[in-house]
């Protein structure tokens, strides 16, 4: 599926922070995956902000990795490069 340009970042960014929080415990994506319940292969897509992740399995990966959901989003920068909101276009 592809996403419009705001939700394709904020989930590539959500997957940076995961990968970086699971690397920092010296996890793989197996180890996670297998710590909060979840599919080797959805983690892996996760990380690399291929799937939308529901809030649930955003809890488990969070609980899994001892953080908050907020934690997660800590360092998520706004959307686009330089910060500014794009307008959709009207079709």
């Amino acid at each position: 599926m592809a996403y419009r340009f705001g939700q394709s970042f904020l989930l590539k960014e959500i997957g940076a922070a995961i990968r970086e929080k699971r690397v920092a415990k010296g996890w793989s994506q197996e180890e996670l995956a297998f710590n909060c319940g979840l599919h080797r292969t959805y983690v892996g897509a996760v990380e690399r902000g291929e799937r939308n992740l529901s809030l649930l399995s955003l809890e488990k990966i969070a609980d899994a990795l001892g953080l908050s959901i907020g934690a997660l989003f800590a360092n998520v920068k706004k959307e686009g490069h330089n910060g500014k909101k794009r307008v959709p276009s009207t079709r």
